[in-house]
């Protein structure tokens, strides 16, 4: 490939937020294999300091699991993205969380998607840690996790290269 068409295929970087308030991990720290391990995909995880869940990019939502302990959602360019709040919260049946986001609707960055009880999370004996996950990580070249922060709603955590 030549250099001008090196130029004119420029990559594109698309930037996910952090879902809640907290400090930024990388994945291998959460205590769960399937999380920890990039079975379910690439990213990062926040440990909650408040219980707003916020939407990460802009987008759909496409999957509002009715319990509210995950939503899943796609952005203009591809990124597929799972929010997961919680170890094994989906054995709450949903009764720490209130659910706003509609599944289908269209989303922008900052959307409130969710409120979570944390310490009701911490008090039945499990983990708040919240993976943010990018499940189509194979289709780009690069998905980078920026953990080790405390980030505030919104703040960058990672970036997918195109």
């Amino acid at each position: 490939m030549g250099l001008f068409n090196k130029i004119l295929k420029r990559e594109t970087v698309i930037e996910v937020g952090a879902v809640m308030a907290g400090t930024c991990i990388d994945l291998k720290e959460v205590p769960d294999e399937a999380f920890s391990q990039g079975i379910l995909g690439q990213g990062v995880a926040v440990i909650p300091t408040d219980g707003k869940v916020y939407a990460p990019a802009d987008g759909e939502l496409v999957v509002v699991f009715p319990t509210g302990h995950a939503v899943a959602m796609k952005t203009e360019e591809g990124v597929e993205i799972l929010i997961h709040v919680g170890l094994d919260t989906v054995t709450l049946e949903g009764k720490p969380f209130t659910i706003h986001a509609v599944q289908g609707n269209t989303v922008k960055k900052g959307d409130l998607l969710l409120e979570v009880d944390l310490e009701q999370i911490k008090a039945m004996g499990l983990n708040p840690v919240t993976p943010i996950l990018i499940t189509n990580a194979n289709e780009f070249s690069a998905v980078e996790g920026i953990s080790g922060n405390t980030v505030s709603s919104g703040d960058v955590v990672i970036r997918v290269r195109k």
